[in-house]
């Protein structure tokens, strides 16, 4: 058995209740779910595996430090919260860009109770920092929701996150149409900004870039609110590479060679 659900500094909930439009997408701030979840007591593999039968997902909220908010502290809640309602969340704003976005959590006295215990804006994070795992923690087989993990994302403290850069204009690159290709030398950027101006994705359009073009950290604009968590601004993210000579004529002798003789 594990330690008890915290309440909060104090012995009670945090009466934090943040309205309307607190999220945003990569033009302007949208409404997406209000996640529902509800109090756990206790911890340990077999309530969770019970959890997830009964279709819910076992979460956990961490609190910020008031000295670095970019540093979670050891005081949390234990939740639950619905297994189709994250499905339906991650449908609508597509699992690459989950992490850099904020919602909406309420919590209830109990399943279906209209009683609100605690209220705020969240923010999830990975449990593991390793960059090539996925951003929510799954079955390996069975592709099944484990376990989901968040942040308060309320108050004026700044928060660190890494933002997804997602490529357009790829079909009207003059260099990728005389035969070139992208070369996406970044995936995401760091920055340090307030939690509701936290973008989901950040889009670089590539349509006028010829081979050899490249894009770089500073061409990247943003709101003014968002500090690039970078020394060098001159690194390039993308750039559109010529086809190697050496693969064209591996692929022209490989269409070259004669069929076998038939015998």
């Amino acid at each position: 058995m594990g330690g008890r659900w915290w309440c909060a500094v104090g012995g009670g909930l945090r009466r934090v209740v943040v309205g309307g439009n607190t999220f945003r997408s990569s033009s302007s701030r949208a409404s997406y779910h209000t996640i529902q979840a509800i109090p756990r007591e206790y911890t340990g593999s077999r309530l969770a595996a019970k959890d997830r039968a009964q279709g819910r997902i076992p979460t956990v909220v961490f609190s910020r430090d008031d000295q670095d908010p970019n540093k979670t502290i050891s005081k949390k809640l234990l939740l639950t919260t619905e297994k189709k309602q994250i499905k339906s969340i991650l449908e609508s704003v597509q699992l690459p860009f989950f992490c850099s976005t904020a919602f909406q959590l309420q919590i209830r006295a109990g399943s279906g109770s209209s009683h609100l215990l605690d209220s705020g804006t969240v923010l999830p994070i990975k449990a593991n920092p390793n960059p090539l795992l996925q951003n929510v923690h799954r079955d390996p087989e069975s592709g099944q929701i484990l376990n989901l993990v968040f942040v308060w994302a309320d108050g004026a403290s700044d928060l660190k996150v890494n933002v997804p850069l997602v490529f357009k204009g790829e079909d009207l690159s003059p260099g990728i149409k005389k035969g070139g290709y992208l070369q996406s030398i970044r995936t995401s950027l760091k920055y340090q900004c307030p939690a509701e101006l936290i973008p989901p994705k950040i889009e670089v359009d590539v349509s006028n870039l010829d081979i050899g073009d490249k894009v770089y950290l500073k061409d990247i604009e943003v709101n003014p609110s968002l500090k690039l968590l970078s020394k060098n601004e001159d690194m390039p993210i993308c750039k559109i590479m010529a086809v190697k000579t050496a693969k064209l004529e591996k692929k022209k002798a490989k269409l070259e060679k004669p069929e076998p003789a038939v015998v």
